[in-house]
């Protein structure tokens, strides 16, 4: 059986050595959805919630929450990254949330894209939970996991 990479031999938990891995440039794309009540969704389509642009401000802490990964995931590398989107917007029912990050590095990024976009949907909540007391945040997961050669 493959023994899971963070722990040792012992079942201790450890951070994995990737110091004799080659750089590569990664990416890893991830998408999540928050439920929202219709009102809900006018306010922030009208730009009417009273702690401002709701897309915006979650586009923005996605992006700060995916360069900080390191501190709040325990065993994850604080990764140098090259490359943060993440894009909010409205569909039917809710809001949309989708991430891409990118990197030269000897690991991969797909936990700073999930980070960004759970950020990016708590931010949603955390902005409209005066107005909405039924918002459920589901659906959140890696879309997509890519590595190539350095260049």
């Amino acid at each position: 059986m493959k023994q899971f990479s963070h722990t040792d031999g012992e079942g201790k938990a450890r951070m994995v050595n990737v110091g004799g891995k080659p750089d590569q440039q990664r990416l890893a794309r991830a998408e999540g959805f928050i439920h929202l009540q219709e009102e809900t969704l006018r306010l922030i389509r009208d730009n009417e919630m009273k702690k401002g642009d709701v897309l915006s401000v979650s586009e923005i802490a996605g992006i700060q929450a995916s360069k900080r990964t390191g501190e709040l995931i325990p065993l994850c590398h604080t990764i140098p990254l090259t490359h943060v989107s993440v894009r909010s917007s409205i569909k039917e029912n809710g809001v949309y949330v989708t991430s891409e990050v990118q990197c030269a590095g000897k690991t991969g990024v797909e936990m700073e894209a999930l980070t960004a976009v759970s950020t990016a949907l708590l931010t949603v909540y955390d902005m409209c939970k005066a107005v909405d007391r039924n918002m459920q945040i589901d659906s959140i997961r890696l879309v997509e996991k890519r590595k190539d050669p350095a260049q």
